[in-house]
């Protein structure tokens, strides 16, 4: 289910003064990069007592330092892809993503699924290392996922923030995910419109996606009720 929403503006957008007059967007928005909007809608959901435990996301949101630094501050769990030149801390050294990856011994690599897809479990090799910081808290993993495709041979890597002792296939379970809000984004298109809006303005795209959004919750909630209440009578 989708609960938040920002619209991004490009440098250029927010700069030009023409533009921001036709599109009425408000004088107090600013240029900010998409790792910046996610960290309004994290503190937005935390001010909502909204329950989640996991952030995950794509390179656009792990290739930011700033980004995940302030999740560790706050203690949001994370698993976040990175790009196989990211370089990553362990104690006083700093390497790149690819060559962390190339120290993992044959021994280190699981077979796990991530989740159900349309042909099934999906299914890659997995393999985690840990990388300790220096004075590492006890109760915190620092580490590198290493996914590797059974069909085509490629890696993708991924930082983590965890609990110490955290399982690798729960990590692997949160990557999975992702594939979710794929599937959320895509129903919305098809069951409520999403992307069918030729707005011209700030608030009309925020109106619009809001509603879209409320629909949506609509019609997911609306028949779980019912079966709940089904089950109840039939108790």
């Amino acid at each position: 289910m989708l609960v938040d929403r920002e619209l991004y503006l490009p440098k250029e957008w927010v700069e030009d003064e023409a533009r921001r007059a036709e599109a009425k967007i408000p004088v107090e928005v600013t240029f900010a990069t998409k790792p910046t909007l996610v960290k309004y809608m994290i503190a937005r959901a935390v001010s909502h007592h909204l329950p989640f435990k996991w952030v995950t996301g794509d390179s656009i949101y792990g290739g930011d330092r700033r980004l995940r630094l302030w999740l560790e501050e706050n203690r949001y769990w994370f698993v976040l892809a990175v790009s196989k030149a990211e370089s990553l801390w362990s104690g006083f050294e700093q390497r790149r993503a690819d060559e962390r990856a190339g120290t993992l011994p044959a021994s280190a690599w699981q077979r796990l699924s991530c989740g159900d897809g349309a042909k099934g479990p999906c299914e890659y090799e997995w393999a985690l290392l840990e990388l300790p910081r220096f004075m590492q808290e006890p109760d915190i993993l620092h580490a590198l996922l290493v996914r590797h495709s059974l069909s085509d041979d490629e890696l993708a890597y991924f930082v983590v923030f965890a609990p110490a002792h955290t399982t690798l296939q729960t990590l692997v379970s949160v990557l999975g995910q992702r594939w979710k809000v794929e599937e959320c984004f895509e129903l919305a298109k098809d069951e409520v419109g999403l992307d069918h809006y030729e707005v011209r303005h700030w608030a009309g795209w925020y109106r619009h996606i809001t509603l879209a959004m409320w629909a949506l919750a609509y019609l997911s909630v609306t028949p779980a009720q019912a079966v709940l209440s089904q089950k109840t009578y039939n108790g």
